[in-house]
C-alpha cells in the first residue's frame, strides 16, 4: 500500500479520535499502530519500539522539561506572584493600548492548556471604555497569547521540536526569535495601532506599593528570564534549567515572604495525562523509526517535484489546523524533519512557523474555544483577522527563508 494513503488513513483516524476527545498522546498512538499493522506488523517492532523509548535519554529530558515548567506555574500562580504581575503592570503602563497587547503576551510566557482564559478579564477590563467589538477583543487576547511559540525554551511545543529534530535551544530559539516581533508588530499594526483609546488615568501609588509592584514583576519575569539565559547561552538542555530555576525559586519566594506550600508545587505538577501523552508520542515517533516508515517517506518526499521545505510547510500546516496543538504538528512533522536533514534549523523552522500557523487558524485549538466562549464571540469574524495576520507573517518569513537559506 501506497506510504502516503497509509499515512492519510492514520491521520484520518487521529483526528476521529480526537473529535471523540480522546487525548492526544493515545489518539497519535493508535495512528501509529494502524501505520504498523498496514505496513510492517511484526510484534518484535512495537516491542523493540518499546524498549528503545524507555531508554533514551530525549524521553527524560523531555518529561522532566515538562514537569519542571508546571511546577514553576504552580510556584508563582500559589504564591501569589501572577496576580501582582498582572496588577502592577496595569498600574505601570500608561496607555490603555500597551495594555492590551503585553498583557496577554506575558501571560503566554507561562504555558497552561487553555490559558487565554487567564489573560481573557485583563483584555476586558483594559476595553471597557472603548467600543471594540467582541470579536476584536477575542482576537487582541488570542494573538498576543501567543507571540513566544517561536522564542519561548518553556513552550511545550518547543522543546519538544528541539528534541526530536536534533537541534538545540541555544540554536533553534535564534533562529525564529525574530518571528515574536515580527507577530508583536503585525498584531500591534493590524489590532492596536486603529484604536482610539485614550491613555490610562494616573493612579496615585505610595511608595510602598510600587515596591511591591516592582517585587512582582521581578518575581514573575525573572525565570523566564533566566531560563531563558541558560538554555540560549550556558546551552543547557531544558529539564536541566527548569529544574534550577524550579528549585531556586523556592528560597527566593520564601524570603519575600510569599506563602508556598512545597509538597502541593511538586505534587501538583504530577499530570499523569501529560506524562501518558508525551510517551505516546515518542512511541508513535519509535515506531515509525523502527519500521522503516520513515525512511519511506523521506525516499519519496526526495523523489518528488515539489521543494521539500514546501511539502513539509503544507503538511505541518494542515496538521496545525487538525490538531490544534503545537505538540500534534511537532510530533507528526518533526520526526520527518529529523530524518531528511537532521539538525537543519531552517527546514525545522519551516515545520514549526507553518505549523503554529496551522494551530491558529482552527477551532480546535483550547486557547481559541475559550476566548470565544469568553468574550462571547463569533469565530469566522474572530478568525478574519487572524488569517490576515498569519499570511502576512508567513509571507515574510518565507520571503526571508528564500534568501537567507
Amino acid at each position: 500500500m501506497n506510504i502516503f494513503l497509509v499515512i492519510a488513513l492514520a491521520m484520518l483516524l487521529i483526528i476521529i479520535l480526537l473529535r471523540r476527545h480522546i487525548p492526544i498522546g493515545p489518539a497519535i498512538l493508535a495512528g501509529g499502530l494502524l501505520i504498523w499493522a498496514l505496513v510492517a506488523p511484526q510484534f518484535h517492532y512495537l516491542v523493540s519500539a518499546f524498549t528503545t523509548t524507555l531508554t533514551m535519554q530525549r524521553t527524560y529530558d523531555l518529561i522532566l522539561a515538562l514537569y519542571f515548567v508546571m511546577c514553576l506555574e504552580i510556584e508563582l500562580r500559589t504564591s501569589g506572584a501572577l496576580d501582582g504581575m498582572i496588577r502592577a503592570l496595569q498600574r505601570l503602563f500608561a496607555s490603555e493600548k500597551f495594555t492590551l497587547a503585553i498583557m496577554p503576551a506575558f501571560l503566554g510566557l507561562l504555558p497552561s492548556l487553555g490559558g487565554a482564559r487567564f489573560s481573557a478579564p485583563i483584555v476586558e477590563a483594559a476595553s471597557r471604555n472603548t467600543d471594540l467589538t467582541k470579536e476584536h477583543k477575542a482576537a487582541i487576547n488570542f494573538w498576543f497569547r501567543h507571540i513566544f511559540e517561536f522564542s519561548s525554551p518553556i513552550i511545550p511545543g518547543m522543546i519538544m521540536a528541539c528534541s526530536i529534530a536534533g537541534v538545540a535551544f541555544s540554536d533553534f530559539i535564534a533562529h525564529l526569535c525574530w518571528l515574536t516581533l515580527l507577530a508583536f508588530a503585525l498584531g500591534w499594526l493590524v489590532l492596536i495601532r486603529p484604536l482610539d483609546m485614550p491613555a490610562n488615568s494616573n493612579v496615585d501609588v505610595d511608595p510602598a506599593e510600587r515596591r511591591q509592584d516592582i517585587m512582582n514583576l521581578v518575581l514573575s519575569l525573572s525565570p523566564v528570564v533566566i531560563n531563558f539565559l541558560l538554555v540560549v547561552f550556558c546551552d543547557l538542555n531544558a529539564s536541566t534549567a527548569m529544574a534550577l530555576v524550579t528549585f531556586a525559586m523556592i528560597p527566593v519566594l520564601r524570603m519575600t515572604s510569599r506563602v508556598l506550600n512545597i509538597k502541593e508545587v511538586f505534587t501538583g505538577a504530577c499530570d499523569w495525562k501529560m506524562l501518558m501523552n508525551v510517551l505516546c508520542i515518542l512511541y508513535f515517533i519509535q515506531i515509525l523509526t523502527d519500521t522503516n516508515v520513515l525512511h519511506t517517506i523521506v525516499e519519496d518526499f526526495k523523489a518528488s517535484p515539489l521543494p521539500v521545505p514546501v511539502i513539509i510547510a503544507a503538511i505541518s500546516f494542515i496538521i496545525g489546523i487538525l490538531t490544534g496543538l503545537s505538540q500534534g504538528h511537532v510530533a507528526i512533522v518533526m520526526p520527518i524533519v529529523a530524518a531528511l536533514s537532521p539538525g537543519d534549523l531552517n527546514l525545522a523552522g519551516v515545520a514549526m512557523a507553518f505549523g503554529v500557523a496551522g494551530q491558529m487558524l482552527t477551532p480546535t485549538h483550547m486557547c481559541f474555544i475559550v476566548t470565544l466562549d469568553y468574550f462571547k464571540a463569533d469565530f469566522f469574524k474572530t478568525l478574519k483577522p487572524m488569517f490576515i495576520l498569519e499570511v502576512m507573517l508567513l509571507t515574510v518569513f518565507s520571503i526571508y527563508t528564500w534568501f537567507t537559506w
